[in-house]
């Protein structure tokens, strides 16, 4: 069995997931080129520096126009489509057959609020969905009926017409058409959004989507363990298991040890290994580079938490954490926001990894910090405020303003 080390890992997995390419230029080729290395862009709403789905594709290839992802998933001709990919994502309209299964599996799958509504309000959904068909593409809060709503619950306080629709959503009754500048989603029927030819694709089976899954995830991360396999995409524990052995046995999975792994691991067979990785890049809380946090810390070791949920006085290294990928190692992590209002990038906390010279550190941050306000359309960058890599950073912000 084939030996790696865990260098090689890492620079297996940066060229997997597209760190290692350099790109011609920022055109809506190479954004599309982006979301067809990393599988699929997870959605979130916070919005303190920037949409999480923006930022992937940033960190590859730098500054480019966000409006190449919206006429994607939102115009003709469709090329990403809204679902349960890994948590909400945006996926290429090709993986659409192969998620059906999960469409497939509301009643088994899908969460409180939804399923409730759709065994105890069958009307309601149906009505949902006949407004959908008849006023589409439509948000939730423009077919509301006047139900009561829990103002108690914060963040999930769904009025029951929006709990349809997300059940309606995650069977495939409808999707999404876009969303608003509010980041409402906008919702359909899919013979209306999606391309014909995927609409009409035969669906696989289940076992054909779970083994083309895995393989998928084993692309795109290069060199894996099972839960890796199988977090990707969010599968079933033994449907994956199951996969794997299965593209074991025809040769596309290859068994692997990585040095100081006590985990098994797989590399696909197309695995490349670069001799080199030289980025320098901020990367996203929610990039599948470091989606799993055990992974991160065993590949990277980086030990990882978004801090976001955590009460202030609590937090170690801030509310929205990006670290900081240099060569390929991360070298720091940064506290950032977005202050829009004065048109600068704020730092409330910088923070070097150990072991690392904060000299060399600091000179390549600042010069990733001018550009990602550059690209968030921001003046410039305020002082870090707070934090053991602040005191070197600082004159070089100072300098480069």
């Amino acid at each position: 069995m084939e030996t790696l080390s865990i260098a090689e890992v890492r620079r297996a997995t940066l060229a997997a997931q597209g760190f290692t390419r350099r790109p011609v230029s920022a055109s809506a080729k190479y954004v599309r080129r982006v979301v067809e290395d990393t599988g699929l862009l997870q959605i979130d709403s916070v919005n303190v520096l920037q949409r999480a789905h923006y930022m992937p594709v940033y960190s590859r290839i730098g500054s480019y126009d966000t409006a190449a992802l919206d006429r994607g998933s939102s115009r003709k001709p469709r090329w990403l489509f809204e679902y349960w990919g890994h948590e909400a994502s945006l996926l290429p309209v090709s993986l659409h057959p192969l998620m059906r299964w999960r469409m497939a599996m509301a009643s088994e799958k899908a969460w409180g609020g939804p399923l409730r509504i759709a065994q105890e309000r069958p009307d309601l959904v149906k009505w949902v969905l006949a407004e959908v068909r008849d006023r589409g593409p439509v948000t939730a809060a423009e077919i509301e009926e006047d139900v009561p709503r829990d103002k108690g619950n914060w963040g999930w306080n769904w009025s029951d017409v929006k709990k349809a629709m997300e059940w309606l959503f995650y069977t495939g009754e409808v999707t999404s058409a876009g969303r608003t500048s509010q980041f409402a989603r906008l919702y359909d029927l899919p013979e209306r959004v999606l391309p014909a030819d995927i609409v009409h694709t035969p669906t696989p089976s289940s076992d054909e989507a779970y083994r083309q899954l895995v393989e998928l995830s084993a692309r795109r991360i290069g060199v894996a363990a099972e839960i890796e396999l199988r977090d990707y995409f969010r599968l079933p524990v033994l449907a994956a298991r199951t996969a794997i052995a299965e593209l074991q046995e025809a040769g596309v999975l290859v068994p692997v040890e990585v040095q100081g792994w006590k985990v098994k691991a797989w590399k696909h067979r197309d695995t490349v290994i670069p001799r080199t990785a030289q980025a320098s890049t901020l990367v996203s809380p929610f990039d599948p580079l470091i989606w799993q946090r055990d992974r991160t810390e065993r590949l990277f070791g980086l030990t990882y938490r978004i801090e976001i949920y955590v009460p202030a006085e609590k937090r170690i290294h801030g509310y929205y954490v990006l670290p900081f990928l240099q060569g390929d190692r991360f070298t720091a992590r940064v506290d950032l926001k977005a202050d829009r209002k004065a048109g600068l990038l704020r730092i409330p906390a910088v923070w070097a990894e150990p072991g690392v010279k904060k000299p060399e550190v600091a000179r390549a941050l600042a010069a990733e910090l001018q550009r990602l306000s550059g690209w968030l359309g921001l003046s410039g960058v305020a002082p870090a405020e707070r934090g053991d890599l602040a005191a070197a950073l600082n004159p070089l912000l100072r300098r480069l303003a």
